[in-house]
Parts: structure tokens; sequence; C-alpha cells
């Protein structure tokens, strides 16, 4: 298999960071809806939180390595038997995908940092507090975070529907290609 894409291929870079983002989207997802019900003397009442900030700022920055990676090697051409509304669901499905994930770790940012505070990650360096001074910052931040983290949930679950779809509907490659076929 090849690291980058091709014109009809997605490569294993692509593949490996598509499902690391995903994978890593529902387990913080999961870990988030968790954590919220915790009590103050549960034993991961301070740890399920940093938990969630560390691998979330991990998670933009990868994030950001996939944006660039598909600036340099743009994925592969939609297949032939994709019309011209398929194509354009296609694209405004995945802009809203990789929008809404780096608007719901910015407002997790905005939530962690409210108090001035950095985020240290996993004890090995931190991000530090740059914004602080939005009116109930923490609060607005929250909402976001809270609904389209539910938002994306959902329309990632419709993403896979939709690929499942096209393999065992249509019959064609859109699933097989992001598994490396």
């Amino acid at each position: 298999m090849q690291w980058r894409n091709s014109s009809s291929h997605y490569g294993l870079v692509s593949i490996l960071i598509h499902w690391l983002v995903a994978l890593t989207v529902f387990g913080l997802f999961a870990l988030g809806y968790w954590m919220v019900e915790l009590d103050y003397y549960s034993g991961w009442y301070q740890t399920a939180p940093d938990l969630h900030k560390s691998i979330g700022m991990l998670l933009f920055v990868v994030m950001l390595a996939r944006v660039l990676w598909r600036w340099f090697t743009p994925p592969p051409a939609s297949l032939p038997n994709h019309g011209r509304l398929t194509r354009l669901a296609s694209k405004l499905g995945h802009s809203f995908l990789y929008v809404g994930l780096f608007v719901l770790m910015i407002s997790g940012y905005l939530i962690s940092t409210a108090n001035g505070r950095g985020i240290e990650v996993f004890g090995l360096f931190a991000v530090p507090a740059t914004l602080t001074s939005i009116p109930n910052q923490e609060d607005i931040a929250g909402l976001v975070h809270e609904y389209l983290g539910w938002v994306l949930v959902i329309f990632a679950g419709i993403h896979g529907l939709a690929a499942l779809k096209h393999h065992f509907i249509d019959g064609d490659r859109t699933l097989v290609r992001m598994f490396g076929r």
C-alpha cells in the first residue's frame, strides 16, 4: 500500500488518520458523557476531565496534520457512478465534519481556559490560556461544546451509514477505499 493518496485510492496515512480521528472522537464523546455525571467524591472526578482535555489537545494537532496532509495529497476523485448531488453532499458533509471538529475543539479549549489557567497535556507540557475575557465564556463555550458534540457524533453515524449504503446497496468502492482496497 502506498503512503500518499492516488487518483483512485486513499493512502495509508489518510486511512490511519481517518480511523484514528473517528475512534478518538467517539471515545472522547463517551468519556465526556460519562464524566459530567461524576460527583466530587468520585476517584475520576479530576482524572477524567484531565484525560479528556489532554486527548482533545492531541486530537487538535492530529486534525491540523490531517488538513495539511489533505492539502499536500488530495483525496481520490469521486467514483464515476456518483452523480452531482452525491458529490456535493460528500463535499459539504466532509467540510461540516472538519469545521465542526475544529469548532468543537476550540470550544473545549475556551471552557478549559476560561479561568486563566492553561491546559496540562498528560503532564508533559501546558497549552497556555490566551483568550479569557469573553463574558460568560465557560457557559457559552460549554453549550457549544455539548450540543455540537451531539450533532457531530450523530452526523458521523450518518456518514458511516452512507458509506454502508454505498457498499451494500450501490455496490461501489466508496467504503473499501477507506480500508485501503
